[in-house]
């Protein structure tokens, strides 16, 4: 401490009162954000009870993520904490959003055991602007439902069918993302659904064929789960008894095609992953249900036999 001035720190008490190193003191004073008041007669920087003050106000600007740059406009009184504070928010906030899906698309990777190749396209889909995202989903929609024959009010329900993460994400719906995108860009899947579409949705002027009502009446599946909780077998006499009361006298050889159809397409992982991406509850996965009812009524069919 300098003598004609007992109300100074050197720099080594200023360290001791505020539990920072020393290294960090003199960074921060050579920088501008902790000037000394004074210098000894030797030459070494002198503080003074001010500069704790101006140290832990540092300190906390800087825990909480501001550039010393920054620190020092706002000591300087160039610019303010609050005004500060907003764009770091924003920075922070794009910043979760990264992290949110690096975080998705890490989780995946394990999960999967992907490859590198497979790695870098997933993080491609994941950090695909929103933009992008909407491309993707559109030129899906024009070549699955594009060639429909529709009444109007379902091709303008189409129209505005859209699947969209929400602007602050979270993990799952980035992961869900990730396979739904890699899904609706498969050609294979795109013809599969255009197909299950082809054989669900009614034509102008028609009623619903005949499949129809699995997919469009979930008490269809409920039903069948109903069924399958008490134990009935698809091959039973009391199955048959359940397709009756499904589907009628309607033509069991085109609502098994519709099934098999809608299984192949993987209808309900679509469903689900839709939702998942949408944070939407969704209805529990019926992919149990609908084997059932394939083999139910390819049992039946087969029972039946070829018509004479």
């Amino acid at each position: 401490m300098d003598d004609e001035r007992p109300d100074v720190l050197t720099i080594g008490q200023l360290a001791h009162r505020t539990g920072l190193p020393v290294r960090t003191l003199r960074f921060w004073s050579d920088q501008g954000a902790v000037p000394p008041v004074a210098r000894s007669s030797s030459g070494y920087r002198l503080y003074d009870a001010e500069s704790v003050a101006r140290v832990e106000l540092v300190r906390t600007l800087r825990e909480l993520g501001l550039g010393l740059a920054d620190v020092c406009r706002v000591l300087s009184g160039r610019t303010t904490v609050a005004e500060i504070a907003k764009l770091h928010v924003a920075a922070l906030d794009a910043q979760i959003r990264s992290l949110t899906v690096s975080r998705a698309v890490l989780s995946t990777v394990a999960t999967r055991g992907s490859t590198a190749e497979e790695t870098a396209l997933m993080n491609r889909l994941a950090r695909l602007s929103a933009a992008e995202r909407k491309q993707i989903i559109d030129e899906f929609k024009e070549e699955v439902f594009g060639s429909l024959h529709l009444e109007p009010h379902l091709r303008d329900r189409i129209h505005t069918y859209n699947i969209e993460l929400p602007a602050d994400p979270t993990p799952q719906q980035v992961d869900a993302w990730i396979e739904l995108a890699e899904l609706v860009r498969n050609p294979g899947f795109r013809a599969r659904l255009r197909t299950w579409m082809e054989l669900n949705t009614p034509a102008p002027g028609q009623g619903p064929p005949p499949g129809a009502p699995i997919w469009w009446a979930r008490q269809v599946v409920q039903t069948v789960a109903d069924v399958r909780r008490r134990g009935v077998a698809p091959e039973g006499p009391e199955a048959a008894k359940v397709l009756s009361q499904l589907f009628g006298d309607a033509d069991r050889t085109a609502v098994l095609h519709s099934l098999k159809a809608g299984i192949e397409a993987e209808a309900e992982r679509y469903r689900m992953l839709v939702a998942r991406v949408r944070g939407q509850a969704a209805a529990p996965d019926a992919t149990e249900e609908l084997q059932w009812m394939a083999l139910a009524l390819l049992t039946q069919a087969t029972e039946v036999g070829p018509a004479s």
